[in-house]
């Protein structure tokens, strides 16, 4: 019984052995921490599942269409990591500014930005801290939330102007 589940799995998973462990070299050959390894073959897998359930034919080769895969996300995983910094610097900075001894009005302003966004749906609100926060393009917003670039558009519009009018209403700005 248990050598029948294991036979089934393994010839479900598209990924044997020896072509795992290429994807896990390739991840960390590309820089990626140990810890996100098995995250790395994972996607990896689930791209081959997609591909076959999208009805194209495997890869002729599933060992090299898998590590220029694993290639490709060793780079996404570098440029979210330079975008989470590139954040942490801009909200350090937003941070000094606003604690400066004369930044008073910084202060208030942060406050009411941070009220105001607080107080936008969860919907508006993600797409402007992705927009605005993470420095992220509409397009790359939309398919990371998997939904059209005209709806990013019209929550980013919607959000902005209500966080504009209600920062005028409190006579913040």
């Amino acid at each position: 019984m248990r050598r029948d589940r294991r036979d089934r799995r393994e010839r479900a998973d598209p990924l044997d052995a020896a072509q795992e462990s290429r994807v896990r070299a390739v991840l960390a050959l590309g820089g990626v921490p140990h810890a996100d390894l098995p995250d790395g073959v994972q996607q990896v897998r689930l791209k081959l599942l997609e591909r076959a359930a999208g009805g194209h034919e495997a890869p002729r080769d599933v060992s090299a269409w898998a590590a220029v895969v694993a290639s490709n996300l060793a780079m996404d995983w570098h440029r979210a990591r330079r975008r989470q910094e590139r954040l942490g610097e801009r909200l350090a900075v937003l941070w000094r500014e606003a604690t400066d001894e004369d930044g008073a009005e910084s202060r208030a302003l942060s406050m009411a930005v941070t009220q105001g966004l607080d107080a936008l749906p969860d919907t508006q609100r993600q797409v402007v801290v992705l927009r605005f926060y993470a420095d992220l393009p509409v397009r790359a917003i939309a398919d990371e939330l998997g939904i059209p670039e005209g709806t990013v558009k019209s929550r980013l519009h919607t959000a902005v102007r209500v966080l504009r009018t209600r920062l005028h209403e409190g006579e913040v700005v």
